[in-house]
């Protein structure tokens, strides 16, 4: 499902990442760990195309994006891949539904049809009563499950998540991780992880960790 080939990242003076390479099959879970500074992050968000990188290949469900343009890129992530913050990025003045729903609008598609899918999504992951509610009425671990319906509403065969656990109580943590497994097994879709919680991380198909831009 992913595959990324001798990657270099830069950023001025700086090297990132020094030649990562990695291979991530359908329906796995990899989770990535290493200190912080390590490139991390740097590296999911070149695999989910929000950053460029300098040298290398990248290829995502049979697609290079390697020489993409920024609308091709756009395009892609929008339908490919979906997202998971350790900040949950919901727009405060709607409801849990409409923040689902932005995604598949952006994607061209209709009020019914995403509205529906929308509410499919909130109702397997526990939500069926708080899809009217705005992210002001909803705990912690509440608004990170609209987040990852979010996440799922363009069926994407990628979901990329930065620590997504990162601000939740142990409680809310544990019901998270166990979410993303059962994700897996019902949707089908490859996650990769990158967190500093090792109950997360040892739970994950497999662990890669990162040391000074290289995967160990």
């Amino acid at each position: 499902m992913i595959v990324a080939e001798n990657i270099h990242k830069s950023y001025g003076s700086l090297e990132v990442l020094k030649g990562i390479t990695l291979t991530i099959g359908q329906a796995e879970i990899v989770s990535i760990v290493g200190a912080s500074g390590a490139g991390k992050t740097t590296l999911l968000h070149i695999l989910g195309t929000l950053d460029r990188f300098d040298q290398g290949r990248v290829v995502i469900d049979g697609q290079d994006i390697s020489y993409f343009n920024d609308k091709q890129l756009s395009e892609f992530r929008n339908r490919h891949i979906g997202f998971v913050f350790q900040f949950h990025h919901l727009l405060p003045e709607f409801s849990a539904l409409e923040n689902v729903c932005i995604p598949a609008f952006i994607a061209g598609k209709g009020r019914r049809e995403a509205e529906g899918h929308g509410k499919e999504l909130l109702d397997l992951l526990g939500l069926t009563d708080r899809m009217e509610h705005k992210p002001s009425e909803l705990s912690g671990g509440e608004q990170q499950r609209v987040a990852v319906a979010r996440a799922l509403i363009n069926n994407p065969v990628v979901v990329l998540a930065d620590e997504p656990s990162g601000n939740l109580d142990s409680k809310s943590s544990g019901e998270l991780h166990r979410l993303f497994f059962n994700l897996r097994d019902t949707m089908g879709q490859c996650f990769v992880i990158v967190t500093h919680n090792e109950t997360l991380a040892g739970m994950a198909d497999r662990r890669l960790s990162i040391r000074d831009g290289l995967i160990l």
